[in-house]
């Protein structure tokens, strides 16, 4: 693999077969138009791959472009922006040719999902909506598979929950219900933006030890955004360091905690609260008011 200190993919091992990879992408660069002309560059020459099966973090200081880098995977940039790459591979094949037409089997669980769900449709009617697209089912189905999910995230009493409104379900029990809706649509990598970001301490752990029990039983891909070293080294395989919208290092969680080889990693390091211990993924779904 490529030496962690420059952009490059990450450190896994040498036998690593282009099967055993989920996703790779190469010389990834994004340009926004800037406030008062011209063109800002927020991406620059990102190069990384994503082992199938695991857990990678995305971690660095805000506006490092950490967001930026999973937005451009969905093809979710602000208008005006313009992508390029110099190659991609899925599954081992070159799609480069063929994006953006082609998705990647991908969703994201954004940030806040108080701001994501549409505060004037219920629970149910997103969900059914993303059952019956990407799954082409007919409305009963959409529901059955809607209240699958719901359970599938450890909520309790789902039926109740699908007839809710976005603004009457807790943090947690919104941030659950947004992991079930990307559960529907089946994708191979989910993808997840800070999303423990405006819980607290207790929900964290709850929706961390659910994201890395869903990844587990459902053999889902994640690449998670964070700004907090804690959340990498409880939940992830591997990490990737970006600062200024490139990646400056990347490998193992064991390997960049126990070892790291640039120095902007070693202050993050440096800089960050003692990690906290792992959640159980047992641990029970949140009870508040739904």
């Amino acid at each position: 693999m490529a030496d962690a200190v420059t952009p490059g993919p990450i450190d896994a091992p040498t036998d690593l077969a282009p099967g055993d990879v989920l996703l790779s992408v190469d010389g990834l660069t994004v340009d926004l138009p800037g406030r008062t002309g011209g063109r800002v560059r927020v991406l620059e020459d990102v190069s990384f791959q994503v082992p199938r099966g695991r857990v990678v973090g995305i971690v660095g200081e805000s506006g490092s472009g950490k967001t930026m880098l999973l937005r451009s995977l969905l093809d979710l940039l602000p208008e005006g922006a313009d992508r390029t790459w110099n190659r991609v591979l899925l599954d081992g094949a070159d799609i480069t040719s063929e994006l953006p037409r082609r998705r990647l089997p991908a969703a994201m669980v954004f940030q806040d999902p108080m701001t994501s769900f549409n505060p004037l449709v219920r629970i149910g009617a997103h969900l059914t909506e993303v059952a019956q697209r990407f799954q082409r089912v007919g409305r009963r189905q959409a529901t059955a598979l809607a209240r699958e999910a719901l359970a599938a995230v450890r909520i309790p009493d789902p039926d109740r929950v699908l007839t809710r409104y976005p603004h009457e379900l807790s943090g947690g029990m919104r941030q659950r219900a947004m992991i079930a809706m990307a559960l529907l649509a089946r994708p191979e990598l989910l993808l997840a933006d800070e999303p423990t970001t405006a819980l607290d301490a207790t929900i964290q752990a709850q929706i961390l030890a659910l994201l890395r029990t869903l990844q587990a039983e459902r053999a889902l891909t994640v690449l998670i955004v964070t700004h907090d070293l804690g959340v990498v080294a409880a939940v992830c395989d591997d990490v990737l360091v970006m600062k200024d919208g490139r990646i400056v290092e990347a490998g193992s969680v064991d390997r960049v905690f126990a070892e790291p080889r640039h120095p902007y990693t070693r202050t993050l390091l440096a800089a960050a609260p003692a990690a906290p211990d792992e959640p159980e993924p047992g641990e029970a779904a949140e009870g508040g008011d739904a």
